[in-house]
């Protein structure tokens, strides 16, 4: 057995192999870039080495650097985890070259299966059924349109080379055509370094089925069942479970067979997963997408039903040890379900967010499970892939296991940092979703419900409470109703705030009485409170209950937090002066932060509204900054390469006449 091995990733991916590696006795070895110099996985490992700069090619990309450090440390593994160089086939033959094992199949499988075209027709020829489609090497944006009217739409673009939905877009008619496709190549080319793209036919009310399969070096091929992964948000899973509420047994046997036939066809060994398309209008048919030749984000819900720790697994077949179980031996007991959590706004299209984590709150508990890379204290920048920690539960059906997921969820708090939190948990408790009545579309369908929830008065009247404390160090202890110095209201007089939160304006007052005190939310009556303590932990009495609030201070930006929900609650005037509000309808703001890709237009040129002015991306998601209105681009601010804060002016767009 190995003693010593690279975990050459970051994130929570890192912690979670780290962790397996401490119980099997191996001595772990992080490496890290500067923008995680504090992260997580450093502080957990047992030795961490720096790689370089904050961009991944001059860090987490770089083969050269990672050779250098296993050296430097005696490494004589790699393990990859998912992503950067996790189906890299250079990285592989490189670290062959040196000696290094590779925790992952053989080079020819990561080729064959990183080339989603050679993969369809690789698996195609050993029986394995297929989406219709277009899988030519080399096709022009000219073949691509062509080949497109041919297959029919809707369609789907595709990039040959990496996966995770990035550089996927679904197209419905043919004037959308060239848009996706160039925004296809160039997303593809950032992520992966190949910018070949492919067709397949968009199947109706699809569902997302994968195989996990395990493999050894003496010929032993199994599989340990099915995810379901078909709620998604663009093209990204958010929430996956094992088993599919979809399949019969009779289904499960054959797409599990067909995910090892899969495997045998590139000679695999370890751990990799074979992903089905599935129309939910006929579960017994299955078409083959892709192979991920490595660890799935999501093969937690499938340690928790199969009681098989995949690293481990992994890391035993690198060993060249055979697998201690058959086919037979594999048995699915109760059901999982897992959530990804992002550092984004499901509010503003799934757009990233950032910033410090004041405070974090993570659940466990019976049958509860966190995989996270999250310090408080830490910095969450848009550098990487914006996943924060993923929440498992486990249960001895599927609605234990939601249940206990939400329960769950509702102790995750994240201050500092938006999140989409609150968002999973409307999404797990949607009617379509606690039945098992899955798509690939529904969380685009379902998006409005999920996302239009209004602030809770109690939120703003907790945001009084603290004011009114001033969230001293010291706070938990003071007297809420001695006002400190500087807020003491006279008499019976209000003091009021005028406060934005999630977009919108709220004026809130408070004022003493001889009960406590006295809170109004706009034009509602005013309500009692009657108890308040304070501190990071604010239980806040109204009407006889009392609810608890997380709270953390930022500069002018108070975070409240309650049942996995969180609010940045800033005053309004001040906000307005640091130009958050558009200073008229013609202003083009950066929706997060980021680096701008694309510069389509000029100062003085003409635009019609919703014309395409720039494109923004951050942590490998593009979002395209269209006109506000017809007019002409009078105040052109952005140039390609350059990095823009959330919020910054970018182009003016002058109404014409």
């Amino acid at each position: 057995m190995f003693k010593t091995v690279l975990v050459a990733n970051r994130g929570e991916i890192a912690c979670r192999v780290i962790r397996t590696l401490r119980a099997m006795g191996i001595r772990s070895v992080a490496v890290y870039s500067d923008a995680d110099a504090g992260a997580r996985h450093v502080l957990e490992a047992d030795i961490a080495v720096r790689l370089g700069p904050a961009p991944a090619r001059e860090s987490y990309l770089s083969i050269e650097r990672i050779l250098q450090v296993c050296k430097e440390t005696g490494a004589e593994a790699v393990h990859p985890g998912y992503g950067f160089l996790a189906e890299n086939a250079d990285f592989a033959r490189a670290l062959a070259a040196a000696g290094i094992v590779f925790m992952g199949p053989p080079v020819n499988a990561v080729e064959v299966m990183g080339d989603k075209i050679r993969a369809k027709q690789t698996v195609s020829a050993a029986g394995v059924p297929v989406v219709p489609g277009r899988t030519e090497p080399g096709m022009t944006d000219d073949d691509l349109a062509a080949n497109a009217e041919e297959v029919g739409f809707p369609v789907l673009i595709k990039p040959s080379a990496g996966g995770g939905g990035k550089g996927m877009h679904l197209v419905t008619e043919a004037a959308a055509l060239a848009d996706a496709i160039a925004a296809a190549r160039r997303e593809a080319a950032s992520s992966f370094g190949d910018d070949t793209l492919f067709l397949e036919r968009f199947v109706s009310n699809p569902r997302h089925i994968e195989v996990q399969v395990l493999a050894d070096a003496h010929g032993t091929v199994i599989h340990l069942g099915e995810r379901e992964c078909s709620l998604q948000r663009r093209h990204q899973k958010v929430v996956e479970e094992a088993p599919s509420a979809l399949l019969d047994e009779p289904t499960r046997a054959r797409i599990g067979a067909s995910a090892v036939e899969t495997a045998r066809a590139v000679g695999y060994t370890g751990a990799g997963t074979v992903e089905f398309i599935v129309s939910a209008d006929r579960p017994d048919e299955f078409f083959f997408m892709e192979m991920n030749t490595r660890l799935q984000v999501e093969h937690p819900v499938t340690e928790l039903v199969t009681g098989v720790d995949l690293v481990e697994e992994q890391v035993r077949v690198a060993a060249g040890l055979p697998l201690r179980l058959g086919q037979a031996d594999v048995r699915l007991t109760g059901h999982a379900v897992e959530v990804r959590v992002y550092a984004e706004d499901p509010t503003k299209g799934f757009l990233p967010t950032g910033g410090r984590a004041l405070l974090v709150r993570e659940p466990s508990g019976d049958g509860v499970r966190v995989d996270s890379s999250l310090v408080e204290g830490g910095v969450v920048g848009t550098t990487y892939d914006p996943m924060l920690s993923k929440v498992i539960a486990w249960g001895e059906d599927r609605p234990t296991a939601l249940a206990r997921l939400d329960a769950a969820l509702a102790r995750t708090a994240v201050l500092g940092v938006g999140t989409n939190t609150a968002f999973l948990r409307a999404l797990l408790a949607h009617p379509d979703v606690q039945a098992g009545r899955l798509d690939t579309g529904l969380v685009e369908r379902a998006l409005d419900g999920l996302v239009d929830v209004p602030v809770p008065p109690e939120a703003l009247v907790a945001y009084a409470a603290a004011r009114l404390t001033a969230l001293t160090p010291d706070a938990a202890s003071a007297d809420p109703w001695e006002l400190p110095t500087g807020w003491r209201p006279t008499g019976p007089a209000w003091s009021t705030w005028d406060v934005l939160v999630a977009g919108a304006r709220h004026t809130v007052g408070a004022r003493r009485t001889t009960a406590g005190l006295e809170v109004r939310v706009d034009d509602a009556d005013p309500v009692s409170v009657t108890s308040a303590t304070c501190g990071p932990e604010l239980d806040l009495t109204v009407a006889g209950r009392t609810t608890m609030f997380l709270t953390a201070q930022a500069g002018d930006v108070l975070w409240l937090g309650r049942d996995g929900a969180a609010w940045a609650i800033s005053e309004a005037a001040r906000i307005g002066k640091k130009g958050v509000a558009a200073v008229h309808s013609g202003d083009v703001l950066s929706p997060m932060p980021g680096s701008v890709v694309a510069v389509r237009v000029a100062d003085g040129d003409a635009v019609t509204a919703g014309q395409p002015l720039l494109v923004v991306e951050a942590m490998k998601m593009e979002h395209t900054l269209t006109a506000p209105h017809d007019g002409v681009v009078s105040e052109l601010r952005a140039r390609t390469g350059e990095q823009v804060r959330v919020d910054q002016l970018l182009a003016v767009v002058t109404p014409a006449g």
